[in-house]
Parts: C-alpha cells; sequence; structure tokens
C-alpha cells in the first residue's frame, strides 16, 4: 500500500502541474482571442466583413489559410502599416489600398489571433512578443 501511495503522489502532482499549465495557456488564448474578436468587429469588419468574407474584387478575404499561414511574418507589417499594390488570395488578384490601423502592437497580437482562428483558420496564438519580432522586420 505504501508503494501504491508513493507512486500515486507524485503521478498526481504531475497531472495537476500540466493541467494547470494547460489552463493558463488556454486562458492566454481565451484572453487574444475575445478581445481581438472587438477590435477586429471596430476595425477591420466594415472592409472584412463579419465572415472574413473580403469584399468582391476589392477587398481579400481572411478565410484563405495558406495565405495567412505563409505570411504569418508578415501580417502585422500589413496591419500596422497597410498595404498597398497586388497580392494573391485564393487564386484572385487584389490591389486595393489597406490603410495603417493605428493598432498596439498587443491590440495587433489579439487581432491577428482572433483572425487566425475564425473563419475556418487554425493558427493558434499569436503572442504579443511575436508581433513585435515581426514589426522590427518591417520593410
Amino acid at each position: 500500500m505504501k508503494k501504491a501511495v508513493a507512486v500515486f503522489i507524485p503521478l498526481l502532482a504531475i497531472i495537476v502541474i500540466a493541467i494547470s499549465c494547460q489552463n493558463q495557456d488556454q486562458l492566454e488564448y481565451a484572453r487574444y482571442y475575445t478581445s481581438g474578436k472587438l477590435i477586429y468587429q471596430q476595425k477591420c469588419q466594415n472592409c472584412h466583413g463579419s465572415k472574413g468574407e473580403g469584399l468582391s474584387a476589392l477587398i481579400p478575404p481572411l478565410t484563405d489559410t495558406t495565405y495567412l499561414k505563409q505570411n504569418k511574418a508578415r501580417l502585422a507589417c500589413f496591419v500596422q502599416n497597410g498595404i498597398s499594390g497586388f497580392i494573391r488570395v485564393s487564386g484572385k488578384m487584389y490591389d486595393n489600398k489597406m490603410p495603417p490601423s493605428g493598432l498596439s502592437p498587443i491590440e495587433i497580437a489579439q487581432v491577428l489571433t482572433y483572425a487566425g482562428n475564425s473563419f475556418g483558420n487554425k493558427m493558434g496564438l499569436i503572442d504579443v512578443k511575436q508581433i513585435e519580432r515581426h514589426l522590427k522586420k518591417c520593410d
């Protein structure tokens, strides 16, 4: 019986630690996602649509997971500085100017976490540290 208890207690401690770490990660993701949704509704939805569908041939959709993943390091620059010139999203060319957002790095992280995990996308948490690294590399 003492052996079983001796094995059970450390195993229980490992499980509790694993669950608490996972919950902290989930809480962080939920905070970013929820805040990002509000920012998206206020700053992005008018052009990109409530379902990320974009606007016909004028504004690209945010539903192309491949495009988002391939340009993950550039997305923060697009949001912060805007974008102009031709881009190809979902096989279509777009040439409409997106203005700078005026968002802080944490707000960019939040809105990209929301957009990156909505509309069929699954990019996980995009935290402010990643965004700050990406913003240093903007052209």
